[in-house]
């Protein structure tokens, strides 16, 4: 898929939104990229998770991992189009761990997907697990990379969309000119 028909299918899906967003990370932006939308078309789904996972392909790769809760849908998808199992991580006292009978043999060869990343932060968190347990990550996918490719994972990363999204930090003035703040994400703010 060429990044014009990936970002056609957010638009027509109402995925990508334009307005004053808090952002899982705490940042804050204009420009909003609502995953969930997108992914709730099968079809659609199917088609961009198939296409991140083409990147991985002959990678030798085990079983896919993502954070919940974003990133389950792709992790199923992308699992589904390398002929894998999928797992996904979720918080517990405010540690990423693997819940629900999940686990990883050390020597696992894994690839961590993602929905959307801004700062890389739940990705990295995963990758730490991954590594904690044993298994190897083979490499991190996500649909939207929001920093335009400038974020630094230490392994083989790939991205259907990079582009570069201004951010605000939570104190930034300009805030004040952008109007209320809406938090459409997964994760509540602290």
């Amino acid at each position: 898929m060429t990044e014009k028909e990936i970002l056609y299918l957010f638009e027509e899906t109402g995925a990508l939104l334009h307005g004053h967003f808090i952002l899982t990370s705490g940042l804050h932006s204009t420009r909003y990229f609502q995953c969930a939308k997108v992914l709730s078309h099968p079809d659609y789904a199917q088609r961009l998770c198939a296409a991140l996972a083409g990147h991985f392909t002959g990678e030798g790769i085990d079983t896919v991992v993502a954070p919940a809760v974003g990133g389950i849908l792709v992790a199923h998808e992308v699992a589904r189009a390398l002929g894998v199992p999928a797992l996904f991580t979720e918080r517990e006292a405010g540690k990423m761990v693997l819940r629900r009978g999940f686990s990883l043999a050390p020597g696992t060869r894994a690839l961590v997907v993602e929905d959307v990343m801004t700062t890389g932060g739940s990705v990295r968190e995963v990758i730490d697990l991954v590594g904690e347990l044993g298994a190897v990550v083979a490499g991190v996918g996500c649909l939207v990379d929001r920093s335009g490719g400038s974020i630094a994972l230490g392994v083989s990363y790939r991205a259907l969309i990079a582009m570069e999204t201004e951010a605000f930090s939570p104190d930034d003035p300009r805030l004040i000119e952008l109007g209320p703040a809406i938090k459409p994400g997964s994760r509540a703010l602290n």
